[in-house]
């Protein structure tokens, strides 16, 4: 499984917005994999943000 993959997974099992740090905390990723993986998620509109600073899959 990919590190976006991952990110991804940890975002619906959530069920709800969350941040970067909560991703990192709930993943057991490195940041710097978090911040990288959400950039290109962003790109890719895998990703939206419905509250500041908070992110939830794009469906």
């Amino acid at each position: 499984m990919s590190v976006k993959e991952k990110i991804l997974e940890v975002m619906k099992e959530a069920g709800k917005p969350v941040s970067a740090g909560e991703v990192q905390k709930l993943s057991g990723l490195d940041r710097k994999e978090v911040d990288n993986a959400f950039k290109e998620l962003k790109k890719e509109n895998a990703i939206v943000s419905p509250v500041r600073c908070k992110w939830e899959p794009n469906l």
